[in-house]
């Protein structure tokens, strides 16, 4: 019985060693947000957080696990849309970005920002490729190509690859679609 509790805490305690992460914590701060603006009395505020001692729990474990390593790997947090602490410019003991290639000294994966198309328009270059031409509601513009190699159609944002499908795919895809 006692085997049943221990392996499943082990897995859990690994898995949040493993792959957790510093950060900002924006969850766990807009509970907190959440427990101040609740009442107005320091009494009731400490006595609410007991209560939400659980949800602090799950909050911290949400930060750790999944946004503060999205805040890391981006270089913004998702909910507060801060910057990583560790791009914070303070004086520092040891100075080491001059020596490093540039890549190094940056978040390796663009911010996840959430655009919304406001206009496309699609255009045939040729029997083998289409491009259309994105819009964003910002004003920023894309570019996305569709263009067949033999049996594959490889997709490219800007000119750069971010996805492959087979024709056989598409083909299932598309009957399957018409089924439904």
């Amino acid at each position: 019985m006692m085997n049943r509790f221990v392996k499943p805490m082990i897995i859990s305690a690994s898995l949040v060693t493993l792959f957790g992460c510093v950060g900002s914590n924006a969850v766990t701060g807009k509970l907190m947000e959440f427990n101040v603006k609740a009442v107005d009395n320091r009494y009731a505020r400490g006595g609410l957080n007991m209560l939400l001692a659980p949800a602090y729990g799950i909050t911290v474990a949400a930060d750790y696990i999944v946004f503060n390593s999205l805040e890391f790997w981006t270089g913004k947090n998702p909910i507060n849309k801060k910057p990583h602490i560790f791009d914070s410019k303070v004086g520092t003991y040891i100075e080491i970005n001059d020596q490093l290639d540039k890549n190094l000294t940056d978040a390796p994966l663009d911010p996840l920002v959430k655009r919304v198309i406001g206009h496309g328009e699609m255009k045939v270059i040729d029997d083998n490729q289409i491009a259309i031409e994105l819009t964003y509601d910002d004003g920023s513009r894309a570019t996305l190509t569709g263009e067949r190699f033999g049996d594959e159609v490889h997709y490219s944002l800007n000119n750069q690859v971010i996805a492959k499908t087979s024709i056989e795919e598409m083909r299932v895809y598309l009957e399957s679609a018409e089924n439904s």
